[in-house]
């Protein structure tokens, strides 16, 4: 018989059809549909201008979106032939591996209660908001953060980053090891996801696939190692490679990778170089809003050397912390507030980002820049011509390619075994129907 499978199912998030032909409860073929969901992020990218593209790369995989944006910033950059700053990259490497985790998190903690763990989603959601946490204190945001910016980041870590995270780290491997001891050797889990999705390391390769997915076939392919960007290249960590291409592998996989991004981010801030004191509390701060009508007044002496009391979104985003996250190039960065506010060149230089017709304008050209996202390979294709939008933005989602093997890997397992399969794909609908 025939049996639709969503995209009202519960599992199949609203927007994945499955047509599952069934003998009994054995699926001998599926036709997996996609498209419910679709955002026309690439024609939207082409109507809008190169920093406007940065908050609809949020909504790719909106569990991860950091790390959208790092991709599609670097591709511009590479487009410019620009190098940040030192600071800018390691804050760049610490939330993209922040944002690791807590995608992690969120698929296992998941599929374990779609299989009925639902004490591991619990553990798992606590330290996913833990982390969300700390995401909002230096982004201002906790899922569309567009944060990132060609040519660096919105603005500094904020103070006692350093120690809250590293608070959370220690609290988040307890958590990981309790859920690892409900887990691991459970027999119901184990028996739900061991030898099943199977997917050979050759068939996992022809469909293009990459990521957890991949290396849990046997594949020991990770783009943090195989073409290193910012900083990976100078920090210690290992890649979870499986054996069998299973969801078992997979769901191991994902949990060893959680502690190799905590491992980055602490190497990451014990290197990261050090920044200017970015709120002065001795006589020179004011508020921001004051900072404004004392500038539109005319009032303008000694603003420029003083620190703009700001809302916690902003935190960081101080004029002394531009040296250290931004990069000095005028033709991709916006000047200060302190400095639009207070000085002609500045306002200009901010019209000239901002208005209809101008905005950032690289150089013809093209350019392509994979990073390794939370499902895998996410790569930005842009293509410039030397207008202040992009002639073409294309993005390789890493869980397409899961999803077009998807029907290959539930032939010949039961209906049940589909929510456990489609659950380790980590299928992200923004991502997909792009």
């Amino acid at each position: 018989m025939l049996l639709n499978i969503g995209p009202a199912h519960p599992a199949m998030h609203g927007i994945v059809r499955i047509i599952a032909e069934l003998d009994g409860e054995i699926i001998l073929n599926s036709d997996v549909e996609i498209g419910y969901l679709h955002r026309a992020f690439e024609k939207s990218s082409e109507q809008s201008g190169y920093l406007q593209v940065i908050p609809y790369t949020d909504r790719l995989n909106y569990v991860s979106p950091l790390i959208n944006n790092v991709g599609y910033c670097l591709a511009v950059e590479k487009l410019f032939g620009l190098e940040i700053t030192e600071r800018a990259k390691y804050i760049r490497v610490i939330m993209s591996e922040i944002s690791r985790v807590t995608d992690h998190l969120t698929c296992v903690g998941a599929s374990a209660m779609e299989l009925g763990a639902f004490t591991v989603f619990l553990y798992m959601i606590k330290a996913r908001e833990m982390f969300y946490q700390l995401i909002e204190e230096v982004t201002g945001a906790r899922l569309t953060i567009s944060y990132t910016r060609i040519g660096g980041v919105k603005g500094d870590l904020p103070p006692g980053f350093e120690g809250k995270c590293k608070d959370i780290i220690r609290e988040t491997r307890g958590i990981l090891k309790e859920c690892d001891s409900l887990l691991t050797k459970n027999r119901i889990f184990v028996d739900r996801v061991k030898d099943i999705g199977i997917i050979s390391k050759e068939d996992a390769v022809s469909y293009g696939i990459t990521g957890p997915f991949l290396r849990s076939t046997g594949v020991d392919y990770d783009v943090r190692r195989a073409q290193p960007y910012l900083v990976y290249d100078r920090l210690e960590f290992e890649v979870p490679v499986g054996e069998h291409g299973d969801n078992y592998d997979r769901y191991l996989c994902r949990m060893e990778e959680m502690e190799q991004s905590m491992r980055i981010v602490e190497q990451a801030l014990g290197q990261i170089p050090g920044g200017p004191v970015l709120l002065d509390m001795d006589g020179n701060v004011i508020p921001a809003g004051n900072m404004v009508d004392e500038a539109k007044m005319g009032r303008i002496e000694g603003l420029r050397e003083n620190q703009a009391d700001v809302d916690p979104t902003l935190a960081g985003a101080h004029q002394s912390s531009y040296a250290k996250t931004q990069s000095p190039d005028r033709r991709v960065v916006l000047p200060a507030k302190e400095d639009t506010y207070t000085n002609i060149e500045a306002l200009m230089n901010h019209f000239k980002m901002i208005m209809d017709g101008h905005g950032i304008r690289p150089p013809k050209g093209e350019a392509y820049l994979p990073v390794e996202g939370a499902n895998g390979e996410l790569g930005f294709y842009v293509v410039s011509d030397g207008s202040g939008t992009p002639y073409r933005v294309r993005v390789r989602p890493p869980c397409f390619m899961i999803m077009s093997a998807l029907s290959h890997m539930i032939k010949g397992d039961t209906m049940a075994d589909i929510i456990p399969t489609f659950g380790s794909v980590n299928m992200i609908g923004g991502e997909l129907d792009r």
